[in-house]
């Protein structure tokens, strides 16, 4: 990484605590990312993201905000990024996804707080994060108790707006969710000083809409009896879509797809014959959570798609480019996102479809639920999820983990069992 100190000091960041976060950082990736074999040319350019990770996209929304231009960071796929830069704003993903900022997260926080929760709150009152940093508003979501409070801490920091989410999905809830998109933009107009009209909506719908199609592209690659990529690196690039620019973004994993294709045609695989495909469904895995797939991946098996945030729930569905008013726009937005089968809702038979569906379509041998510590509605919603997949014969195993790397001897023991009982 080049030389950003002087960035970093104008956006208040502590440079010492900051220096420690770095020094670990590329030795990690290394041992999980550049130690695999025959990966695919097209990675090189998440690779020089990763290396750059609070450098040159850290620059450039500096650079924006010379010019007057508003940053918004989000925390859930929830939110609309369409409007953000429809009003010519920049959205950006924020992490929590590392256990350097638990203890922070941990000042203002119940220890048997989730670690996402905990590091999202850390990475800002620690000023370690420059994403955190360069942000003008946060906005948050109410799909969890424990997100809601957190909200209410890190909007002493930085003006904070929460978008409050049905927790049904009833036709009023989907009027509800419409008005709250309504609100969000009123919000943002005054926050950047412009208008969000109908044909600058229209752009950003297309934009992110293609940014969708990307990652579909790159996951339906993935249902091929041959991997062409691993799952590891499937997920990096997910969580580097968060907060990349769109276009450029959207470019480079058409790129890497064109090449995957052709290792399609070649019949490449990145893992033996007989590796367990599996699929990964449950919590987000925020950068840089590579915890649970590196463990899978280095145990016998092969992450062929992820039912979560970092994954489907992202990109499945895009948004109606041809309407007739910003009305109708916004309630194509609305219906998208109301779309997404988050554990947060209730009843939530569309999440069990959707994983059901996944399985089948990705060619998957075994489910993993993975779940962070006190994540109650992601590990309550395990129950249903298993006794619907044990009438339809999938075998699953839940996994709940945190950040740290104490468990990982004790995880690949349950894997290896797991992995073993699916040759029976």
């Amino acid at each position: 990484m080049a030389d950003y100190k002087e960035l970093w000091k104008s956006l208040d960041i502590d440079l010492e605590k900051h220096d420690k976060l770095c020094a670990v950082l590329p030795e990690f990736y290394e041992d999980i990312y550049l130690s695999q074999e025959n990966r695919p040319d097209g990675m090189n350019y998440f690779n020089f993201v990763v290396s750059e990770i609070h450098g040159l996209r850290i620059k450039e929304l500096a650079d924006f905000k010379e010019k007057g231009g508003k940053v918004f960071g989000s925390f859930c796929v929830f939110v609309p990024d369409e409007i953000v830069f429809a009003a010519d704003g920049i959205g950006v993903g924020l992490c929590g996804g590392s256990d350097f900022w638990v203890p922070d997260g941990e000042k203002e926080l119940p220890r048997n707080t989730c670690p996402l929760i905990k590091a999202s709150v850390g990475a800002r009152i620690s000023n370690t994060c420059p994403y955190f940093s360069s942000a003008d508003m946060l906005v948050g979501e109410t799909t969890c108790d424990g997100k809601k409070k957190a909200w209410e801490i890190l909007g002493e920091y930085t003006p904070m707006h929460v978008m409050d989410l049905p927790q049904m999905k009833r036709e009023k809830d989907y009027k509800h969710w419409k008005e709250e998109l309504e609100i969000f933009k009123d919000k943002v107009e005054k926050m950047t000083g412009n208008k969000v009209t109908k044909d600058k909506l229209q752009e950003s719908i297309k934009m992110i809409n293609d940014k969708r199609k990307a990652l579909q592209r790159l996951y339906d690659l993935r249902k091929n009896e041959k991997l062409p990529i691993s799952g590891k690196d499937a997920l990096l690039i997910t969580q580097i879509a968060f907060y990349d620019d769109p276009k450029r973004f959207t470019e480079k994993v058409n790129e890497l797809c064109d090449e995957l294709e052709e290792r399609v045609k070649n019949e490449v695989n990145v893992f033996n014959d007989d590796t367990k495909r599996i699929l990964v469904t449950g919590t987000p895995q925020a950068v840089p959570n590579w915890k649970m797939h590196d463990i899978i991946e280095t145990s016998g098996g092969a992450v062929v798609c992820e039912e979560t945030c970092i994954g489907t729930r992202y990109f499945t569905n895009t948004v109606n480019e041809d309407c007739n008013s910003l009305d109708e726009q916004l309630k194509e937005l609305s219906n998208r996102y109301m779309g997404i089968n988050c554990a947060c809702f209730t009843p939530n038979d569309g999440r069990i479809d959707d994983i059901k569906r996944l399985y089948k379509e990705y060619n998957a041998e075994g489910v993993i639920y993975y779940s962070l510590p006190f994540c109650n509605t992601y590990a309550i919603e395990y129950k249903r999820v298993k006794e619907e997949l044990d009438k339809e014969g999938i075998p699953v195993i839940m996994i709940e983990t945190d950040y740290s790397n104490q468990d990982v001897g004790q995880i690949k023991t349950r894997l290896e069992a797991f992995f073993e009982m699916l040759e029976n």
